[in-house]
């Protein structure tokens, strides 16, 4: 395997049924793609070249359509320079999410992982700072513009979120075709990869405290011990309020980003630009084909 031999990279968004491209992708016996999430242009790039090619199965990638998918690629400083440095051939795929729900899905994300406090505000306020992870990835007009600047408009697919939730089977037609790949149909097992976050979990201080149990119990997971074990510990985590006050900082504050973004897609969001109380967070966080349930 060469950096020549990879023909696309999905480059984010984080929290935009990413995960959802990769596993329909990954069901076509004409594409590869590794499972984990590389971050290499963005965060492993010291470990050179031998180490994200050693990612690539040489006999399981032959002569198929070959990609990798890293969501910090998006908006991590310097990544757009060092993957066209490496890989100036690929052609890019980016997924996107309203960002103001895509801001507070990824601080529950994190919420539940233990890395944040329960003072959302602090992290979702913009005008007490602006979180790298949280806020600022979601600036996605200027952070695409670095990619378009060095590939050019057209080996860059912007699609939305609202694609999966709405027309999955067309979203997956657009991707097709955008790397020469013919028709196909759904893949059932991709339809419920995406995260549930609203699933009870593990509590933080236990996860880190029995960590290196991890890679023992993992060949148990799914079975009726296992779930039945985990269930005795495991908790519903209850998230702090995305109030209506907070909401508005953020769609005040992303409009700007918004509008050009319209321009680089050629596509219409005033809905992102209205609240509509209908539209629940956890509604969002589960793809289902058909609809969202809430």
């Amino acid at each position: 395997m060469q950096f020549e031999d990879i023909d696309f990279v999905i480059i984010g968004a984080a929290k935009s049924a990413t995960t959802w491209l990769q596993t329909q992708l990954q069901s076509d016996p004409a594409v590869y793609m590794p499972d984990p999430e590389l971050h290499y242009f963005s965060r492993e790039y010291q470990r050179g070249e031998d180490w994200y090619l050693s990612h690539f199965d040489d006999e399981e990638s032959a002569g198929k359509t070959v990609g990798e998918k890293s969501n910090s690629y998006l908006y991590t400083a310097g990544a757009a320079d060092r993957l066209h440095r490496d890989l100036p051939q690929v052609k890019l795929i980016t997924q996107l999410r309203n960002p103001v729900e895509r801001a507070y899905s990824s601080y529950c994300m994190l919420y539940r992982r233990g890395e944040v406090g329960a003072n959302i505000d602090a992290y979702l306020n913009p005008s007490l700072g602006e979180h790298l992870q949280i806020v600022g990835s979601g600036n996605f007009a200027s952070h695409l513009q670095s990619f378009i600047d060095l590939y050019g408009r057209e080996k860059l697919l912007i699609l939305f979120f609202e694609g999966v939730t709405q027309a999955p089977q067309e979203q997956m037609a657009r991707v097709r075709t955008h790397l020469g790949l013919p028709p196909r149909s759904l893949a059932v097992e991709g339809r419920d990869k995406v995260k549930d976050k609203t699933a009870p979990l593990v509590p933080s201080g236990l996860r880190q405290r029995f960590g290196w149990l991890k890679p023992i119990v993992r060949p148990l997971r799914g079975t009726t011990a296992f779930e039945a074990a985990r269930g005795v510990i495991a908790r519903k985590i209850e998230y702090p309020p995305f109030t209506d006050e907070l909401r508005k900082r953020l769609n005040d504050y992303y409009r700007p980003s918004i509008e050009k973004l319209e321009q680089i897609s050629g596509q219409s969001l005033q809905h992102w630009y209205e609240k509509d109380d209908n539209v629940g967070t956890e509604r969002l966080d589960r793809f289902r084909p058909k609809r969202v349930k809430a």
